[in-house]
This record gives C-alpha cells, structure tokens and sequence, in this order.
C-alpha cells in the first residue's frame, strides 16, 4: 500500500518553521525527490526516520536542500584550495589523511551530496548499496537522484558511521540527539534533533478521500513543485 504524505500541510508547515516563510524552487525540488523515494519504496517505515531524514538533508546542505560540494564550493578545485588552506593552518587537526586531494587517477573523494560523502572505501561501499558507480564517476553524488539514495539508503542501512535509524528511532526508543551519530558524531547534535521534530510535526499522511478530492490533492501537489 502507497502511504502518500499530505504535501501542501508538509510545504506550508516548514516554509514558516524552517525556512521564514518563503521557499525557493531549488528547495522545494529537493524535498520533493526524498519525498517522491520514501513514499515509492518506504512508505510505510517509521515517518521519524524521514523527518530525520529531512534534518539531516537540511543540515547538511546549509539549508539549500540541494546536493553540495563539501565547503559548498562550486567546484572541486576551489573546495580543495578551502580544504587545504584549513588544513595548513590547523583547522582541521582531525583530519590525518587529507582525503580530498586527488589520487594517482585524478579522482578525489572530498564531501559530496545531500549528507557529506567522504573518503574511496564510502564512496565504493555507497557503490555497492545504491547500484551507483560513484568510484568511476564520484561527481555523480552531486546528482539529485544519486543523492537522495546515498542519504536515506546510508541512514536507513548504517553506512555512514555504523548507527542507523532504527537503533535511535524504533518503538522503544525515541532518541533524537544521539540519532546525529548516524552520520556525524554528536556534531550539531541537539539542533539536528530540533529541526527533525519540527519536520515530524509537517508530516502528516493524506486523508481518505474521494475522486474529486484526491484530483484536488494532486493539483495542490504540482502548484507546490511549481510555484513553493
């Protein structure tokens, strides 16, 4: 069974509680296709996961809602300058291999995509989990289709950092600071656990209704794709 999420309550409620009250096509465009793939192949799963989900993609991004380039540089070269020049200068004392400068192929592996790829073993195991050959091409993670599946894929399987979803949203356990350890530490942990409930509280499942109501439905959709 399609569970569809009521789109136009799902669009009004974060515009105002996210996005001060005004979105932009790019941003719509990307809820829509986490949207469009949860409701096509997860419909029913727990919707917590999805507004975590969504936290995660809103985070990540700067709020863009798009694929980015880590330092959201518009292109490699530049976000490997950033990344060297932090690097030089100690702001990334963590960082004990800089993953981002390409290999012998000219490749690099610096972050990419709607939850920050890093480094060729994630690359090749997002290869193997989404059926997309990011090691032959890894700017394919800055596609929108390719993205939206390395995010909810990743999350949803423990990809990223070995946590998943399910080990901080099941029926037991409603944690949402530690479920930032599915991607990244307890970095930014509480806003993330902030910004999932308040997309929790935008989804909602359409109501049952008739031919002419759900024509309605699917009007309001598209006007909300189009327009935001």
């Amino acid at each position: 069974m399609v569970i569809h999420i009521d789109r136009p309550f799902f669009f009004n409620t974060v515009r105002h509680a996210l996005f001060k009250g005004g979105l932009n096509q790019p941003q719509v465009e990307g809820m829509t296709a986490i949207l469009d793939f949860w409701e096509a192949r997860m419909a029913e799963a727990d919707p917590r996961w999805l507004a975590y989900i969504m936290a995660t993609a809103y985070h990540e991004t700067a709020y863009t809602m798009q694929p980015v380039r880590e330092t959201l540089a518009t292109t490699d070269a530049r976000a490997i300058e950033i990344l060297e020049n932090a690097y030089a200068s100690g702001k990334l004392s963590w960082v004990k291999t800089p993953y981002w400068r390409p290999d012998e192929e000219g490749k690099c592996w610096l972050g990419r995509g709607l939850v920050q790829l890093t480094h060729k073993r994630n690359y090749e195991a997002m290869s193997l989990l989404t059926g997309i050959d990011l090691v032959a091409e890894p700017d394919r993670a800055m596609e929108m289709d390719a993205a939206v599946s390395i995010l909810i894929e990743g999350m949803v399987q423990g990809s990223f950092a070995t946590h998943k979803l399910a080990d901080h949203l099941n029926e037991t356990t409603e944690d949402w600071v530690n479920a930032r350890r599915i991607v990244n530490g307890t970095d930014r942990a509480e806003k993330l656990a902030g910004y999932g409930k308040t997309f929790l509280a935008a989804i909602r499942r359409e109501r049952p209704a008739g031919a002419l109501a759900r024509l309605k439905a699917w009007l309001l959709r598209a006007i909300a794709r189009v327009f935001g």
